[in-house]
């Protein structure tokens, strides 16, 4: 069984790079074709999480012609969809996946914190985050002309031009409350629920605020010509980093290290990975922001990059322990999906295949061996996933956005040079983890000196569910 997966995945990984050079070679003349795509729908890509961020790219288009706004029907219906599929991502998907990998005793306060989560950011991200992000023309922050969704009307164009503000509004709402509700799995089973609600606050308003408009708003990073379709750097790096800190401050679990603990729905986890799934054809595809080429495009490389993760990481996992597992099989998913996030609308297929390999095998290693490097209790692997997919996938989309490799050369085709672009790439990688880091660091410090951070060693052991919430999951 080891050495037929391991068969499998060498010659797909080896056809993959064969098709590479020959299937999409030919990009310098589907360019015509590829590029007039993209640059006719790169003007509406920037726009979503993609378009949104090139300040620089706005100015200049708007000195030739500034398209002028008008509602297109197709676009904004899809875009609706795409919102609603991101809201399943998290609610219920990311809260059955985080909620099958803990202890029974503790599923309810997992579930209680990304719905809580998600609540606390929607009415946040309404009243000044929108704001901050996407107003303004500042390098590190946006302003306060929108706030309280000031001037938004059913009238109003935000950074779209063939959808409402409102809508536009609502789908990067989403993104902002996806990416706090992820970095509750690092330290589930053991913190106080004020504490989580503080920090949310907290690092929402001065690490994924800034880091959208820094991206996405026209902020330094979207300046210098970072690629991040979908939220590589502001939700999965930015998040994971979030997660590392905060498990090195809450501490490790009662036990940790000593006693099993595992998941105790692997079931349950699976319909979360599936619902994650699908609710990711909106994130990925719906950062297009628009109906168009380039959201085919995204949803094809989200379809072949999980796929592949998910080959490459039980494959893995069946030479390493003998066996492929399910949870290896859902975490595999998850790693393809976070890889392939900033590269979906820049990649061609065959470079989503090929990072999709690449990331299972190198997020297996950081949910396994890294994890032992660092010492530390993330529980649901939030960094092994998220922070280690988040800067392989932002990386690596600076190669596979070359045309010599099938991919649509960025937001500038004609310019594209791929060792200035990887250089750019890790720039913002690395940006956003020091930003993060540093943020998550004073976020957390104020929770514990307002509530604590960590609930008491009695209540962790009975669990969080009766301590915090005084309620059980299960019928006992």
């Amino acid at each position: 069984m080891k050495k037929l997966l391991a068969s499998f995945i060498l010659g797909l990984g080896l056809l993959t790079m064969g098709n590479l050079s020959l299937a999409q070679a030919p990009a310098a003349e589907p360019a015509a074709a590829t590029a007039a795509a993209p640059a006719a729908d790169a003007a509406a890509p920037a726009a979503a999480p993609a378009a949104a961020a090139p300040a620089a790219a706005e100015a200049a288009p708007a000195a030739a012609a500034a398209p002028v706004p008008k509602i297109d029907s197709g676009d904004t219906a899809w875009m609706l969809t795409s919102t609603l599929l991101v809201i399943l991502m998290t609610i219920p998907g990311l809260a059955l996946f985080y909620g099958g990998l803990g202890r029974s005793k503790n599923m309810l306060s997992v579930l209680m914190q990304v719905f809580v989560v998600f609540s606390l950011i929607s009415l946040l991200w309404a009243i000044y985050g929108y704001s901050l992000a996407f107003s303004g023309e500042g390098k590190f922050f946006g302003g306060f002309d929108k706030i309280f969704l000031k001037g938004v009307t059913q009238e109003t164009f935000g950074a779209l031009t063939t959808i409402p503000e409102y809508v536009f509004f609502a789908f990067q709402g989403t993104f902002a409350a996806i990416t706090v509700a992820l970095i509750v799995g690092s330290f589930a089973e053991r913190i106080k629920f004020a504490a989580v609600l503080i920090f949310s606050v907290l690092w929402f308003t001065f690490s994924y605020v800034p880091m959208a408009h820094i991206v996405w708003g026209g902020g330094l990073l979207g300046a210098d010509g970072a690629l991040d379709f979908a939220g590589g750097t502001v939700v999965h790096i930015n998040a994971g980093i979030a997660g590392l800190v905060g498990a090195y401050m809450v501490g490790k679990r009662i036990g940790f290290g000593k006693e099993a603990m595992t998941p105790h729905s692997l079931t349950l986890t699976m319909v979360g990975a599936s619902l994650l799934w699908v609710g990711w054809f909106g994130f990925n595809a719906g950062s297009a922001g628009a109906a168009n080429a380039n959201a085919g495009l995204a949803f094809v490389n989200t379809v072949l990059a999980t796929a592949a993760a998910t080959l490459s990481w039980i494959a893995g996992e069946a030479l390493h322990k003998g066996k492929a597992s399910m949870l290896g099989a859902a975490s595999g998913a998850v790693a393809g999906l976070v890889a392939v996030t900033p590269a979906a609308g820049f990649v061609g297929p065959m470079g989503s295949i090929v990072m999709g390999l690449i990331a299972g095998v190198v997020c297996l290693w950081g949910v396994g061996g890294l994890k032992r490097m660092l010492n530390v209790d993330d529980a649901f692997d939030v960094f092994g996933v998220h922070g280690v997919g988040g800067i392989l996938g932002a990386i690596l989309t600076g190669v596979f956005a070359s045309q010599g490799l099938g991919g649509t050369g960025g937001l500038t085709p004609d310019t594209f040079a791929m060792g200035a672009q990887v250089w750019v790439q890790v720039k913002s990688v690395l940006f956003t983890i020091v930003w993060s880091g540093v943020v998550a660091f004073i976020a957390y410090k104020i929770a514990d000196l307002l509530v604590g951070l960590r609930v008491s060693e009695e209540a962790e052991r009975e669990g969080l569910d009766i301590t915090s919430h005084g309620e059980t999951a299960y019928n006992r």
